[in-house]
Formats: structure tokens, sequence, C-alpha cells
């Protein structure tokens, strides 16, 4: 290849674009935006946030409407005198009526209207707890994502190094300062790096389609870049106490707040309801009174003085649920609390890992670079390069794998005390 085929094919690999970079924030957005499971749970908690709406509704005046037409098969009607008839059957009627009740004195409603609230606000916070352990695995996918990017890169240069090597090698024997042995295993790891790219490529294409899908786009010709390190000020304070105030405690605790709101329901009812109520009425022909139109107003009362033993059992029923709430109420303020302490462990161990790893691949790194200088010296075989440079390949591909598993483990210690919330 000549100078000018040279500088064309730069030219136009420079030229050429390549994938368009997806950063984590940016799969974030996108899961918000067009995650199908995220659009499920929008719509479960916008009919959630009609719980208390409806239980208002049945403490609200209730209006209805009615009307009739009747034809009766014959006329009947009584004259009193000369000048006054009363119609006992008239032969067609037609009534209209609209009347409206109001529960003035409802304890029982009253105690659901609270349960309603609570139990509208644990469903909320239900949601919440699944919206994020949805984003969390979001974040999961783009950081194996990653992994599997970075392990491409690796072999990447792997494969440049043994087929220098391999060629270095070829020259080597053709001169006859080397066996034919040597050769062969540069051949063999050049074809293993080939091996190693090839399915360092299929790992990292089957990661972005995992986490294309995951965001519902079809387009899985990204690239991924390793996010920021969360700061240290994310990680300061008393995470469990952060962690008793995370969305699924606090679903638990207005559990409880439910089973005690419905407990009371069930005790108010051994009290009397009072309300209200109002009829007007129009009928044609006119009634006894001779008019087209009566009205009525009044008060009624209610008051259940035995149903059976309904309420008792009832009443057995809904203390058995709050005993059941608040025992999981007390398991999901262990269970976070145990979490964020397991988190901080892994935490800690993976950061240990991690700087193990590094200290590990600056080792690999020093090892080859002086394994290569003997070699070109002459003091070195071609088997001691090859050790060499995979005890590299394999450190560098375990410092990456180390540094992502640290950074995950920052984020799930974050949702165990009730701090990921990306938006």
């Amino acid at each position: 290849m000549n100078a000018l085929s040279l500088v064309t094919a730069l030219l136009l690999a420079q030229a050429a674009p390549g994938p368009k970079l997806l950063t984590f924030d940016d799969a974030v957005r996108e899961a918000q935006a067009r995650s199908a499971d995220l659009q499920a749970m929008r719509g479960r908690l916008d009919a959630a946030r009609t719980i208390g709406w409806k239980a208002w509704s049945n403490h609200l005046p209730q209006v209805t409407a009615s009307g009739t037409y009747l034809r009766n098969d014959s006329r009947l009607a009584f004259p009193l005198s000369p000048a006054l008839t009363v119609v006992l059957q008239p032969g067609e009627v037609v009534t209209g009526q609209v009347q409206a009740t109001v529960p003035l004195i409802a304890p029982s409603l009253w105690f659901g209207i609270s349960a309603a609230g609570h139990g509208q606000a644990q469903a909320e916070w239900t949601l919440e707890s699944a919206r994020r352990e949805i984003l969390f695995g979001v974040a999961q996918l783009y950081y194996g994502s990653v992994g599997a990017r970075y392990a491409v890169r690796i072999t990447e240069k792997q494969l440049a190094v043994a087929l220098d090597h391999e060629k270095d090698a070829r020259v080597r024997y053709q001169a006859g300062t080397t066996p034919k042995v040597a050769l062969l295993r540069a051949e063999i790891d050049r074809s293993r790096a080939e091996a190693d790219l090839k399915a360092a490529q299929a790992g990292f294409d089957s990661a972005r389609t995992a986490l294309a899908t995951f965001l519902d786009r079809r387009d899985t010709d990204f690239d991924v870049e390793i996010p920021p390190e969360q700061p240290p000020a994310a990680m300061a304070g008393d995470l469990e106490a952060s962690a008793v105030a995370r969305p699924d405690v606090l679903a638990a605790r207005e559990a409880v707040a439910v089973a005690e709101r419905s407990r009371g329901a069930v005790w108010a009812r051994y009290l009397p309801s009072v309300g209200a109520f109002g009829r007007y009425v129009w009928q044609d022909p006119k009634g006894l009174n001779q008019e087209h139109a009566s009205w009525a107003i009044g008060l009624s009362a209610s008051w259940t003085l035995f149903d059976g033993t309904l309420r008792e059992a009832e009443l057995s029923e809904t203390g058995a649920k709050r005993v059941e709430a608040e025992a999981s109420l007390r398991a999901a303020e262990v269970r976070a609390r145990e979490e964020v302490v397991r988190g901080k462990l892994d935490l800690d161990a993976a950061l240990a890992n991690r700087q193990k790893a590094k200290e590990t691949v600056e080792l690999a790194r020093e090892n080859h670079r002086l394994v290569e200088v003997n070699y070109r010296a002459g003091a070195a075989t071609y088997l001691e390069v090859s050790d060499a440079q995979n005890q590299l390949l394999t450190a560098e591909i375990a410092n990456v794998a180390e540094d992502l598993k640290a950074r995950l483990a920052a984020l799930r210690l974050l949702k165990a005390a009730g701090r990921f919330d990306p938006k």
C-alpha cells in the first residue's frame, strides 16, 4: 500500500461515524419514558390514586333521577261532586322523580375514608419501590454492557499484540534463530486471540440486546461508558436510619394503618347511622292533592342491634390482619437494616478487590514489559512471552470487572438505604 492509499484509508476511518454513545443517565431516562414495565406501573399508580376518591364518594350526597310511563287497560274515576272527580286509576301516567340522600352521622364511613387514604398511600409506596427495582435492573444491565465492551477493547489490544508476536516469530524462525515450536505457539496465541475477540464481541452484542430490549428500543448499535462513581456525600449519614424510610418499609407502615382503620370501621358498625333525604315527584295526571308536583324531606336513622355475630367475626379477622401487618412491618425494618449492613460489607470487599486487581494489573504490565525486553534481547523464550501476555489479559479483564463490581456495589448500598432514586 502506497502512502496516498494509507492516508486515504486513515481519513475514511476517521470520517466513518461510530456508534452513538448511550450514557447511564440516558439509559435511565429512556427507561423512564419507554419501559413497558414502568408504563404499566404508572397505570396501576393512577388507579391506586382513586382509592380515596371512591371512599369519599360514599360520604357525599347521592342524587338519583327516574321516570316511568304507565298505560292501564282501563280508566277508573269516582265523581265526588259535579265539579270534582277523583281519578283512582288513570289510563296513562307519566311520573318523574329526583331523590337526594346524604349521610350525616356514619362512623363506619369515617374509618373507611381514613383506611382508604392509607391504602392509597400504601399502593403508591409499593409501586415506587417497584419502580426503583426496575431502574436498578437497568443499572445492572448497563454495567454488564460496560464490562462486555471493555472486554472487547482488551481482547482487540491482545489480538494486535499476538499478530505482532506471530510476525516476529515467523521472521526469527525463517532466520533460523528460533525453533519452529515458538512460531507454532505464536500462531496458536493469535488464533486464540481471534476466538477470544469473537466471543467478547458476541457477549457485548448480547448484553446490548438485553439492555435495548429492556429500554424498548430497536437500535442496538450503541456504545457505553463507565458511569461516574458515586460521590462520598451519597454514602454520608446514618444509612440504617435512611433504610427504614425507604418505599417498601413505608408501604408496610401504611398497611398497619389500613388494618387499624379497618378494625375501627367494624367497631363503628355498633353505632347508629343518621342520614337526610329529599324527594321531588312530578306526575301527570295530577295526584289526589290536585297538583302535578310533590316533595318531601326528612331524616332517617338505622341501628343494627344484632347481625348474627358477623361483626364479632370481622373484628377477629381484622385483628388478625393487624397482627400480620405489624409483623410484616417489623420484618421489613429488620430486612432493610440487614441489607444496609450487608451492602456496606459487600462494598468494602469490592473496594478491596478493586485495589488488589489494580495492583495486579500494574504488576502484570511491568512483568510483560520486562519479558518483552528480554525476548527482544534474546534472553527470554517465546513461551515466557506468551505466559506474560496471558497473565496481562487476565489481569486487565479482572481489573475492569472488579471496578464495575465496586461501582455497582455502591449503587446497591444506596438502594438498600433507600437513596437510589434516579429521575
